[in-house]
């Protein structure tokens, strides 16, 4: 395509107004329209220079200004709904994960996509973190089978809390959240998760009665890897050991270090849960009296991207799957794969089973 990307950001909230300020600040874009239900999109169109159209309908949005792409930062039971639109009107799709709230409603996304020959991006941002790529790229190391763990612990409170009870009238922390961890321990090994089970627990009245703020799953891959991850959300929630981000195998082990974010005691910003600061790498090799013969490495990255650069990273790959027709075929899979694993875990919440997949 020749000029500017024209595109449509339906959803100004945290994402939403940080993926703007990415394409406000990109000349590869251009945004044609902020779309949202309630004010926020008047605040963020102020705090762009006040210089963009605001709409209240996603289809009047649409339909009024054509755009060549749309990204859609909306709450996660409009997502499918919202991106099929999106193709049958021949735009391309930066999409907040999950991609949708059923696994049917993914791969419809997914069909709709490659029906209109038009591109899918799935917001992973710790795909688009070098430290991120790092740890994986480290862990894969270990051998196998690997032992995975993991959680995203946030004391919500004022704002956070509002955003979190909205996110929880449709889908659990477990699976909100859960598929980024879900993601990367599918990315460190090539076995299949073969089984999950998983626990839930709802600590307060301010969410639907049919969902929980505190989740934790375990899933069994069929190499014998294994692997946890924990999330909860609210103003009750521990900030003790709300980061762990480790991987254990034969070889030894890796682990995300974040002593400042740990420090600051902040477990409900973003970027707590994204900077990195260190990784530190563990060998398991012994000598003769089985003492450790390697000290551990740390792996300090000077590439410490804070939470609006990885979005701006995020669009800047979803320009160039645009305009160099990048295939995206496996990460379209990758992201269906990974929203199954987290609807097995809660349901296993739900019922109390053990959900073989």
């Amino acid at each position: 395509m020749v000029g500017p990307i024209k595109i449509l950001v339906v959803g100004c909230g945290n994402m939403g107004a940080s993926h703007a300020k990415s394409y406000h600040g990109n000349p590869d874009f251009e945004i044609v329209g902020l779309v949202s239900r309630g004010d926020s999109k008047e605040r963020l169109n102020q705090e762009l220079g006040g210089k963009y159209t605001c709409f209240d309908d996603y289809q009047v949005a649409l339909s009024t200004t054509r755009p060549d792409a749309v990204c859609i930062s909306t709450y996660p039971d409009t997502h499918e709904a919202y991106a099929v639109l999106a193709f049958e009107h021949a735009a391309h799709v930066f999409i907040e994960k999950p991609l949708a709230d059923t696994v049917l409603g993914a791969k419809r996304v997914v069909d709709a996509a490659i029906q209109a020959n038009k591109k899918l991006v799935v917001g992973y941002i710790l795909r688009h973190h070098p430290s991120w790529i790092r740890f994986i790229e480290e862990g894969r190391k270990m051998g196998s089978p690997l032992v995975f763990r993991m959680n995203l612990n946030q004391q919500s409170q004022g704002y956070m809390w509002d955003v979190h009870r909205n996110l929880m009238q449709s889908l659990s922390p477990i699976v909100d959240c859960g598929v980024h961890y879900i993601d990367v321990m599918c990315q460190m090994t090539d076995s299949k998760p073969i089984a999950v089970s998983a626990i839930g627990a709802r600590l307060t009245d301010d969410i639907p009665k049919d969902n929980y703020n505190y989740g934790q799953l375990q899933i069994r891959f069929d190499d014998g890897s294994v692997g946890w991850y924990e999330a909860g959300w609210g103003p009750m929630m521990s900030q003790t050991a709300f980061f762990v981000k480790d991987v254990i195998g034969p070889k030894g082990a890796v682990s995300i270090v974040a002593n400042d974010a740990s420090k600051d005691g902040n477990s409900d910003s973003v970027e707590s849960h994204t900077k990195t600061e260190s990784i530190r790498v563990h060998y398991a090799d012994l000598d003769q009296d089985n003492k450790l013969t390697k000290a551990d490495e740390w792996i300090n990255l000077t590439d410490e991207p804070d939470h609006q650069e990885l979005c701006d990273r995020e669009q800047t790959f979803f320009r160039d799957a645009i305009f160099d027709d990048l295939d995206l075929t496996k990460s379209m899979a990758d992201a269906v794969n990974s929203l199954q694993i987290a609807l097995a875990c809660d349901e296993s919440v739900r019922t109390g089973d053990v959900v073989k997949l």
